[in-house]
């Protein structure tokens, strides 16, 4: 049964300390692939990996001081991220950080939003908790 995991009751915190005004956060990893052929046939045989590269984004709303100063210090961080959802609950790790990007956007009739994009070293994903659905 899949599990529901919900903003309302997640949390972020970056080097243990908790990030206010979250409005989201998102990761990719990204695994180096080649393809190996046989000599003479179009079919792939096998295929061996390489690197692999985490990136991820966290959105907030206006902007975070501690973010901020990541992102102009050049500091390696530690983020970790508590998604749940009634007993579910999954530790998402991301080790040895790296600020690499900023974003700011407003539009009329609304407010600031601060994008703060991230490489990692690795990523841990850890379930505990009942299940969810």
């Amino acid at each position: 049964m899949a599990k529901i995991f919900t903003a309302n009751s997640s949390s972020l915190m970056v080097d243990g300390n908790p990030i206010e005004g979250v409005q989201g956060i998102d990761y990719r990893i990204v695994r180096q692939q080649g393809d190996v052929f046989a000599l003479g046939s179009d079919e792939r045989l096998t295929a061996y990996y390489g690197a692999t590269r985490v990136q991820g984004r966290i959105q907030v709303a206006s902007a975070n001081a501690a973010l901020d100063t990541l992102a102009g210090s050049g500091a390696m961080f530690q983020v970790v991220a508590t998604l749940t959802h009634g007993e579910a609950t999954r530790s998402v790790s991301f080790d040895d950080c790296f600020m690499s990007d900023k974003e700011f956007a407003i539009s009329s009739g609304g407010h600031g939003e601060t994008v703060y994009a991230f490489s990692a070293t690795r990523v841990r994903e850890e379930d505990s908790g009942g299940g969810g659905g």
